[in-house]
């Protein structure tokens, strides 16, 4: 069974920076589409960036300017820059992404586990 696993994570200062990457625990085929959600203390999970496998991005209102999502195809990996970080975007971010096991295997969906961003002074 593939994992995703996340990493970047961590305690950042208003108006900071960080990078999420979210990566399969196994060699994989290729990822088709790929989104972001977080979800806060109390929150329902919301999404906040996705990327189609034409290359098209979309944002939530509320990081559009300040996030981009981007795949590496050569790693298979799956990336959140997240720019002039607000105490607002503070959660647990979690990649989800549809891949290709090998070459001829199925699409299927899969959750990462998750990585808590905090943004605070």
């Amino acid at each position: 069974q593939v994992q995703l696993v996340e990493s970047g994570g961590g305690l950042v200062q208003p108006g900071g920076s960080l990078r999420l990457s979210c990566s399969a625990s196994e060699t994989i085929f290729s990822i088709n589409n790929a989104a972001w959600y977080r979800q806060a203390p109390g929150n329902l999970r919301e999404w906040v960036a996705s990327f189609t496998s034409g290359g098209a991005t979309n944002y939530a209102d509320s990081v559009k300017g300040r996030f981009d999502i981007s795949v590496d195809s050569a790693t298979n990996t799956v990336y959140l820059q997240m720019n002039s970080l607000k105490s607002e975007d503070t959660g647990v971010y979690s990649c989800n992404v549809d891949l290709r096991r090998t070459v001829s295997g199925r699409l299927r969906n899969y959750w990462g586990q998750g990585t808590q961003v905090t943004v605070s002074s």
